[in-house]
């Protein structure tokens, strides 16, 4: 992906051929980038702490997308290739809106990574909190180097399965 500037909210879409997600794939290969599977955001430098500084440009958004990218890389599950992007960079003013905008596409798309299917997002706990356990991403989509050295009581991977289940079927009905 050739860099970019600039912060943002930003939709991933599948379209693959791992068995729990096929009803998000078929619908994507149907209708390109209808279904989201994750709604994320990257806000500028400073953001949290309320001193961002509006003329600097960053990479907030590139940097994150290619964290995620690396995370679906270390999986041998899912494959880049079956993934699409959206999103909408956030300059200036609009940059205060980062956070409000992410919560409302989420609360009104429910993405499977965001409501069911928690830790596509996480980042690396850091040397000293690996007694956590493993996120429910982590459990379906082993690989990522930093999960394989938590060793917290994880999620059972049936009981994964059986929330994306049911999510699926819900979300058939309801479109």
């Amino acid at each position: 992906m050739q860099s970019f500037t600039g912060s943002g909210v930003y939709a991933l879409y599948y379209s693959g051929d791992f068995q729990p997600y096929l009803e998000i794939a078929k619908t994507n290969k149907l209708n390109a980038g209808s279904r989201a599977v994750y709604v994320g955001k990257a806000v500028p430098r400073g953001w949290r702490q309320g001193r961002t500084v509006a003329d600097e440009e960053g990479e907030e958004l590139h940097s994150r997308l290619r964290e995620h990218a690396k995370s679906i890389k270390h999986t041998p599950s899912l494959k880049l290739g079956d993934f699409t992007c959206r999103f909408m960079v956030m300059e200036g003013a609009q940059s205060d809106l980062i956070g409000t905008v992410e919560a409302a596409l989420i609360r009104r798309y429910m993405p499977l990574w965001n409501s069911v299917v928690d830790g596509f997002g996480n980042h690396d706990p850091g040397k000293g909190r690996y007694e956590q356990a493993r996120s429910e991403w982590d459990v379906l989509h082993k690989g990522r180097p930093w999960a394989e050295r938590l060793r917290g009581v994880s999620p059972e991977t049936k009981d994964i399965l059986e929330k994306i289940l049911s999510y699926s079927k819900a979300k058939r009905f309801s479109e």
